[in-house]
């Protein structure tokens, strides 16, 4: 059985202020039991401020993977497996960075992950990543997508087909900019982030950790909503649109193999039926 927590929380653009919530919140978790932590994406020096216009003087930093940054957070982690997301800095160019997920704990780096799809102006901030590959953690084996990465069903399935049965999903998902609702659970966007955490779940028959920002970056408001699903696509612990943590305990072998056991999803495709480049 392992606890499982997803958390909703602001953390802000300075990364030096940042480090002492993310302790914290890594005490509670290991307070409330937790085996695995995903926070939200960009949690180390926060988002864009305007998707649609990225003001240059107002960017996140960018960070080495072997940093004291990340090697803070591994020493708070101790034997908790987390999920975090930072801007990486891309050696020789100082004008760029790319949107990396990384997972950890304080024995070693588990896996890494560069956002591949970058929605609207991002493609001006961050250089793209080109892969989708899951890894092994005492956790389980995993695979870990960011943000916008969710949307798109190949993402989840290439990771679902290289044997990943937890996949985390960092974010930093903002309300619609185009169309806002007075009431962040009403808003456009509230209702796709929702949908494409069940989907990806069901779809591929795994347990799915959506985390997200919440507060105001700039232009954009995070939606917060971190949840736990399991692979039937039932939401097993959820939060609001505030910080929070949203904890469950499951065990993911069993949970896995029982939504699998009549109707396989990734055993029963049927590729040749799909297409050019279907797999």
């Amino acid at each position: 059985m392992a606890v499982i927590a997803a958390v909703a929380a602001h953390l802000g653009r300075d990364v030096q202020r940042a480090l002492p919530k993310v302790e914290g919140i890594l005490a509670d978790a290991r307070a409330a039991g937790a085996d695995l932590v995903v926070l939200p994406d960009a949690a180390l020096g926060g988002y864009l401020s305007d998707l649609g216009d990225p003001d240059p003087e107002d960017l996140p930093q960018p960070l080495r993977l072997d940093g004291p940054e990340l090697d803070r957070v591994r020493r708070a982690a101790g034997d908790l497996i987390v999920c975090i997301g930072l801007a990486e800095a891309v050696p020789g160019r100082p004008d760029r960075r790319w949107n990396t997920a990384v997972c950890c704990s304080a024995q070693r780096v588990w896996g890494v992950h560069r956002k591949v799809h970058r929605p609207l102006d991002e493609s001006r901030v961050y250089a793209a990543g080109d892969r989708f590959a899951a890894f092994d953690t005492p956790a389980g084996r995993m695979g870990m997508l960011t943000s916008y990465d969710k949307t798109f069903p190949e993402a989840a399935r290439t990771l679902a087909l290289d044997g990943a049965v937890v996949l985390a999903c960092l974010g930093a998902w903002p309300a619609s900019t185009t169309d806002r609702a007075a009431h962040l659970p009403q808003d456009r966007q509230s209702r796709l982030f929702d949908l494409y955490d069940v989907a990806r779940a069901a779809e591929n028959q795994v347990v799915l950790v959506s985390s997200n920002q919440t507060g105001v970056q700039g232009r954009l408001r995070f939606l917060g909503q971190a949840k736990v699903v399991g692979p039937g696509g039932d939401v097993l612990a959820r939060t609001g649109v505030k910080g929070g943590l949203a904890v469950a305990s499951v065990d993911v072998p069993h949970e896995v193999g029982r939504a699998r056991r009549r109707l396989h999803h990734l055993a029963e495709r049927v590729p040749a039926a799909y297409g050019w480049g279907a797999r």
